[in-house]
């Protein structure tokens, strides 16, 4: 979450009339994220969600977003579907972006996941993929394995201003991982981006999964290995112990020992995808923009900590 298109009080007091919610409270931008624009709103009737979709997100995406989380909503998952104005009409535009406004859940994301969480918000992910199985909406990776090569020279030897050797370095392990990628494993509807602060929790309870703009036909076990890096470091790259073996006990049975074995270089090949977005985001982030830029040497040191350790997911 971030925000990039600023709202005035009137213009989004105007963009509530359509809805019946009550009127405008307050509104506050919120700079976790770096993707789309998103404001915490209350109105006299409650807490919502305004979200203003950006660059990255395709429009014409939109209403495949919309019935997942429709989907996932009637499943009886904790994940909040897009409020429908008096019309039925989920996808607004405003201040000319595409816009919705979307429930509030409770909860908080973590910064450093204990093993509980990590077990909790494993058998999450679980529970989304077996409830797509009978979902029938996709949309191609647009930030998978064949995206990445052509991001990489995008940002070029810029890379090198962020560290220096840097793009040697991704360029040699991205060739590793091209050539190791696995491309006939079990796929279905991924979140592709459930970091902590993509989960809501209490406690140890989880109370929300949100921000599905990355979701997508992929592997299934690309979800998992995603998951993994992110849940089981610090925001610095640094393990947490016992929390990535937690998020597997957590995920359970269901892989299958063909994904399992495919883990490591998936792993590695989320560390890529995560390190050239964020150095890409770093590079080109306006300045004026409230948005929290996320380190990508962060992903670099977890690249490293999986070459080091093939048995991470034995």
């Amino acid at each position: 979450m971030a925000v990039y298109t600023q709202v005035s009080a009137e213009a989004l007091g105007r963009f509530l009339e359509r809805y019946d919610v009550g009127a405008l409270v307050s509104a506050k931008g919120i700079a976790e994220g770096v993707e789309n624009s998103n404001y915490l709103v209350d109105t006299s009737d409650g807490r919502f969600i305004l979200t203003l979709y950006e660059k990255r997100v395709d429009a014409g995406d939109l209403p495949f977003f919309m019935a997942l989380l429709d989907h996932l909503a009637a499943c009886g998952l904790p994940v909040p579907p897009a409020i429908r104005d008096r019309d039925g009409i989920a996808i607004q535009t405003l201040e000319g972006r595409p816009a919705c406004l979307i429930q509030f859940l409770p909860g908080v994301s973590v910064t450093r996941p204990t093993p509980a969480q990590a077990r909790t918000a494993g058998a999450a992910l679980a529970d989304l993929h077996a409830a797509v199985a009978d979902f029938d909406g996709g949309r191609p990776n647009s930030l998978g394995v064949a995206a990445w090569r052509p991001l990489l020279d995008r940002c070029g030897g810029d890379l090198d201003t962020i560290a220096p050797g840097l793009f040697a370095r991704v360029d040699a392990a991205l060739a590793d991982v091209e050539a190791a990628w696995p491309h006939d494993l079990p796929a279905c509807v991924i979140h592709a981006d459930l970091f902590p602060d993509n989960v809501l929790m209490l406690a140890a309870q989880v109370t929300g999964l949100i921000d599905f703009y990355f979701a997508c036909r992929d592997l299934r076990a690309y979800d998992v290995a995603v998951m993994h890096t992110s849940w089981a470091f610090d925001p610095v790259g640094t393990p947490l112990p016992g929390v990535g073996a937690s998020l597997m006990t957590g995920y359970g049975p269901r892989l299958l020992t063909e994904e399992r074995a495919a883990l490591p270089v998936l792993a590695r090949g989320a560390c890529i995808r995560f390190l050239l977005t964020r150095a890409w985001d770093w590079l080109n982030t306006p300045a004026d923009a409230l948005v929290t830029r996320k380190d990508p040497l962060a992903y670099l040191r977890r690249l490293d900590w999986y070459d080091a350790h093939p048995e991470a997911f034995a």
